[in-house]
């Protein structure tokens, strides 16, 4: 089994042998068990899924909530002639049936899912004719409402473990306090747990925190040492634009980029600065997840992440070749105290929660005792506008109202336009001579899309405009009356937020939520902040040692590059630490020869700098011998 899982390695994804962990993880996958992988950001964890489903027949069932991330991980897996299709929440009806019949009768060995498909009627008739030999559970913090991504469809996993029953699990994610491991293991059904965890040391990163009276002069003072790319992320997206317009003065090449772009403007901003001619991408939280751009040198926040979670994640995304890479963080007493305010905020009161949702639906004009399962575009920002909310209150009672499983928001749906010809090709060449005006679009069509006949096959309207030389508008007309005529079946783009209701609408003072579990959850959010407070405020401690205990890594040593690690290396012993370390010193040498490898072991509950310090000075007053193999040697 090692030389056929390295044999798929090779062929597929053309590595030598595999990165620290993914082989145990995939030897336990394929021997049956159930197993929950945390690794860092950049760690590899999709090869610990994706290995095993390639060596074992049948499809690999991948839950993710992240839609963009599930495109490119497929996009990616064909690229390899590796057959995958995506099912998300934003997918029509037709759609999903023609993505699942493949996936049955194909040599499909990944199936992507979003977690909101899993319990509807249509996926849960085509299950059991598909061969699942794998169900792996991507970001699987989200299964746990202690857990700072909490997503209630996630819950719906464990059902799914009911119908296939000795399918194994792969739960994966990057981030997850001990706490949420224990959660994840209970709500996934683990038989047993085999929690794998790979170190939290990034020996190349090195973490440093500054409160500067100018955090925009500092990002500038940062990024003139610091030579490469590098991000910064904001709260806001306001914020975002501002920064970035402020280092374009400075003549630094920067761009700004966030959720509420144009999604082409996106891939745009996006791409400039994967190639590296944007140096500086100034962005919100949406930006990162899933690309894969290993040389950047640093990532700084402007502003203080709610959770330490967040952070390592964002964090991280610095130095993935290995190479020395700096996490920057800005803070100052504003940003204290918003987060202090931060849980109020978040977990808005019932009032508030219950006037959200009155606005919501009679914006969205729905009668009482109808809506469920009904899906619509929404624009969260026309309606805070129409109905005069505060921006805060309104999404995080949005929030509130998805995790008691009232509503599904999702703000980042992006669906590409489908094509499906509609009649036979004799009737076809009828139209084309009735219509010459549309026949070079047909013709266009038939050349450039295989399978256009047979099922709906997704379309680029900007690659019709660039073969056949019209502008996207004439395009898009075309399309339009071609559906008119009945010729072919044609679904514009979808790039709009999407709000599915989960129950029909209630009268809005027969609205309640679970507040014993809402009240956990706010505490569990003031435990995160208090602890991400704590990170920036500590002098002493190695912040890489910080983060790696708090995720429950307690084998963890000094880093020995962070802020915290250099300031230690370079403050001056005091004469009290130097006869202390003195007198353990002549204890261990005097009248003897020790390696000094040997005396390090031996010398518990000093630090490493000071003792150094110590022999060193010791070695220039001629006190202390080191010949060339290491022995030493203490003379009165």
């Amino acid at each position: 089994m090692n030389k056929e899982i390295h044999d798929i390695l090779k062929q597929y994804w053309g590595y030598d042998q595999f990165r620290p962990l993914q082989e145990a993880v995939i030897l336990s996958v394929l021997s049956g068990k159930d197993n929950l992988a945390l690794m860092p950001t950049g760690g590899g964890k999709s090869l610990c899924f994706q290995v095993p489903a390639m060596a074992r027949e049948g499809v690999c069932l991948v839950i993710s909530p992240l839609i963009a991330l599930m495109k490119d991980q497929v996009e990616n897996l064909r690229k390899k002639n590796i057959t995958a299709y995506a099912i998300d929440s934003g997918m029509n009806r037709n759609a999903v049936i023609n993505t699942l019949k493949i996936a049955t009768n194909s040599n499909c060995k990944f199936l992507y899912v979003s977690p909101e498909r899993l319990e509807t009627r249509l996926f849960k008739e085509y299950l059991p004719a598909i061969h699942i030999n794998l169900i792996a559970v991507d970001e699987a913090h989200c299964i746990s409402q202690w857990g700072y991504d909490f997503r209630p469809s996630y819950l719906k996993i464990a059902a799914l473990r009911e119908e296939l029953p000795r399918v194994p699990v792969l739960a994966l994610t990057a981030s997850a306090t001990e706490e949420v491991q224990e959660d994840i293991c209970l709500k996934l059904a683990f038989e047993e747990k085999n929690i794998f965890r790979q170190s939290f040391e990034r020996p190349s990163l090195s973490y440093s925190v500054f409160r500067p009276d100018s955090k925009i002069n500092k990002i500038i003072q940062v990024l003139n040492h610091v030579p490469g790319s590098c991000i910064i992320y904001c709260k806001t997206r306001k914020r975002a634009k501002e920064i970035s317009d402020l280092l374009q003065l400075q003549d630094i090449k920067a761009d700004f980029y966030h959720a509420g772009l144009a999604r082409e403007l996106r891939n745009k901003k996006q791409q400039d600065w994967i190639r590296n001619s944007t140096r500086v991408i100034v962005c919100t939280n949406a930006f990162g997840m899933g690309i894969d751009k290993p040389d950047v040198r640093t990532v700084i926040h402007a502003d203080m992440p709610d959770c330490l979670e967040n952070y390592y994640q964002e964090a991280g995304r610095a130095g993935r070749d290995g190479k020395k890479a700096y996490a920057v963080l800005l803070y100052d007493e504003k940003d204290i105290s918003s987060l202090d305010e931060m849980a109020t905020i978040r977990f808005p009161e019932m009032t508030a929660i219950r006037s959200v949702y009155e606005g919501l639906a009679n914006y969205l004009q729905i009668p009482s005792g109808s809506g469920d399962g009904q899906t619509y575009d929404f624009d969260i920002s026309d309606f805070i506008r129409k109905f005069s909310l505060n921006s805060y209150t309104a999404l995080y009672a949005l929030k509130a109202l998805e995790q008691d499983e009232w509503l599904s928001f999702n703000e980042q749906v992006f669906q590409p336009s489908s094509v499906c010809f509609n009649t036979s090709k004799e009737a076809l060449y009828q139209f084309e001579s009735d219509h010459p005006e549309l026949e070079p679009l047909v013709k266009t069509l038939l050349r450039t899309y295989d399978g256009i006949f047979d099922n709906p096959t997704p379309l680029s309207e900007l690659q019709l405009v660039k073969l056949m030389g019209q502008g996207p508008e004439a395009i898009k007309s075309g399309l339009r009356d071609l559906h008119r005529y009945g010729i072919i079946s044609y679904i514009p783009q979808k790039d709009k937020p999407q709000l599915q209701l989960l129950k029909n609408r209630v009268k809005t003072e027969d609205l309640f939520l679970n507040m014993e579990q809402y009240q956990l959850r706010k505490e569990r959010f003031i435990k995160r902040a208090t602890k991400m407070v704590h990170y920036a405020r500590e002098a002493n401690t190695c912040r890489s040692k910080i983060i790696g205990n708090y995720f429950g890594d307690k084998a963890m040593k000094n880093c020995g590059i962070c802020d915290n690690c250099l300031e230690q290396k370079n403050a001056p012993i005091n004469k009290e630490d130097f006869d202390n370390i003195y007198g353990l010193l002549k204890k261990e040498l005097l009248g003897k020869e020790v390696r000094s490898k040997e005396l390090v072991q031996k010398i518990k509950g000093i630090k490493k700098e000071k003792l150094l310090k110590v022999i060193n000075f010791l070695q220039a007053e001629n006190k202390l011998a080191v010949d060339k193999d290491g022995w030493m040697t203490l003379h009165e």
